[in-house]
């Protein structure tokens, strides 16, 4: 299983701290957000390579940072071309980039690279293995406000995902989808042909949204709330709070 780090945005709203540096590889405490992050996922006995899909205006650090590292499984950066947010290719077509530069062809854990969490991918990479079907994320998420910003779901008692909305007006159940995905080999196929079938570009829970109509999909729950057990850093606010916390 390949691990995928989403890594090519340039982080707009975080201002002159990202302006020239990438977000993932700001600081929390003695580590990064992607440190963090990788320290636990490079521990799974399933994963065998971490695969950095990053701009290349940030590629050349995320290299530095990268060869400093002592994890157990080789970290690759790949750089999509891209140097500017006007030109981004945009988290689907970023993950289609990598997968076709490096001819992947395994199960995929695709995570995005800027939440710091609180829980082990071992146990989502476990569920995945147990239903033999690609797999999403979801908690428990009773603001209104919250769910028409996010990706939600509708489950069976098998949580098997029976609809996906993107930021609906109206969601049809409290089940908020983060973005961390397992994408089995299986799968690859409808993954691969997602953008030219119609699949949006931008945000990686569209990649999500379109397999759910299209193969079985599983939603492994996160145990408590969402806001306990991940931390999502999106403006300088919750930067400086994390900062603060951890």
């Amino acid at each position: 299983m390949k691990n995928i780090v989403i890594a090519a945005g340039y982080a707009t709203r975080l201002g002159e701290l990202t302006k020239n540096f990438p977000k993932p590889l700001l600081k929390i405490g003695e580590s990064t957000i992607l440190g963090r992050m990788l320290d636990d996922i490079d521990r799974i006995p399933e994963i065998d390579q971490h695969i950095i899909i990053t701009n290349h205006k940030f590629a050349d650090i995320f290299r530095e940072w990268a060869a400093g590292l002592n994890y157990s499984k080789k970290v690759t950066v790949v750089d999509d071309g891209t140097e500017s947010n006007e030109t981004r290719l945009g988290a689907v077509c970023d993950l289609l980039f990598a997968m076709e530069k490096l001819d992947i062809d395994d199960d995929m854990l695709v995570v995005a690279a800027d939440n710091l969490l609180f829980f082990s991918f071992a146990d989502f990479v476990k569920f995945a293995r147990q239903k033999d079907s690609s797999c999403i994320m979801c908690h428990e998420q009773k603001e209104l406000a919250k769910l028409q910003r996010t990706g939600v779901v509708v489950l069976d008692k098998d949580y098997r995902v029976l609809e996906m909305a993107e930021k609906p007006a109206e969601p049809k159940s409290t089940w908020a989808v983060p973005p961390f995905y397992i994408y089995l080999k299986k799968d690859l196929d409808l993954v691969r042909s997602s953008v030219e079938n119609g699949c949006g570009k931008d945000a990686p829970g569209n990649l999500a949204h379109y397999m759910c109509e299209h193969t079985v999909m599983h939603a492994w729950p996160m145990a408590g709330t969402g806001e306990n057990l991940r931390f999502d850093i999106g403006s300088l606010d919750t930067y400086r709070e994390a900062c603060q916390k951890f």
